[in-house]
């Protein structure tokens, strides 16, 4: 069961990450391969969060899962990211401007698009059934923390290296860092309360 969660969180890290190669990388010769890694990893996560039986997986964790701590992170980072995106964007829309100055060379804010529309909703509903214990808030929210840590740890890497390299990474550094072990602590914290006894099963 552990080992599934990880799984799933990983495979939704790479959906994630090549959904973003395919439509923000410029095109070129790996486009291709792009196309097809989103594909299987779409369908690698579908066919891994189908293999679990939901309406079983509250009665695998144990009674003191940390569910509202787990929860909170959860909600806290989902609004405060999206309250981030939403700085840059409706600043320009009520002046006049429209285009925010981190738009640089694409057509559109892919990644904020992406977040708000989809990545951060999910995590803020996640939280939500996590906290009130329901099945569906087992099965995603175990699985959008996994994805989030690996996710973190890839951003805290690219940031070190930025920072090396002389670009300005405040406030990133310590924001970034900070959720990568929040994440980890919950990852950790959710999967060491499953009874193995009964999700092996």
């Amino acid at each position: 069961m552990r080992g599934r969660f990880l799984l799933a969180g990983t495979l939704a890290y790479f959906l994630v990450t090549f959904l973003f190669y395919t439509t923000m990388a410029m095109y070129n010769i790996m486009f291709m391969a792009f196309v097809s890694l989103l594909a299987f990893s779409f369908f690698a996560l579908l066919t891994t969060m189908f293999s679990f039986d939901t309406d079983s997986l509250p009665g695998m964790f144990s009674a003191r899962t940390p569910v509202r701590f787990a929860g909170g992170f959860l909600i806290f980072t989902s609004i405060s990211i999206a309250l981030f995106w939403l700085s840059i964007i409706v600043p320009p829309l009520i002046d006049g401007s429209v285009y925010p100055d981190s738009l640089d060379h694409y057509t559109t804010l892919i990644v904020q698009g992406m977040d708000l529309g989809l990545l951060l909703p999910i995590a803020f509903v996640s939280a939500l059934l996590l906290i009130k214990r329901r099945p569906l808030g087992y099965l995603f929210a175990p699985t959008y923390l996994v994805f989030l840590s690996i996710l973190m740890t890839a951003l805290t890497a690219k940031i070190i290296a930025m920072a090396i390299n002389g670009v300005n990474v405040v406030p990133a550094v310590f924001i970034i860092p900070l959720f990568n072990i929040l994440s980890l602590i919950c990852v950790i914290m959710l999967l060491k309360n499953i009874n193995i006894n009964i999700s092996n099963k």
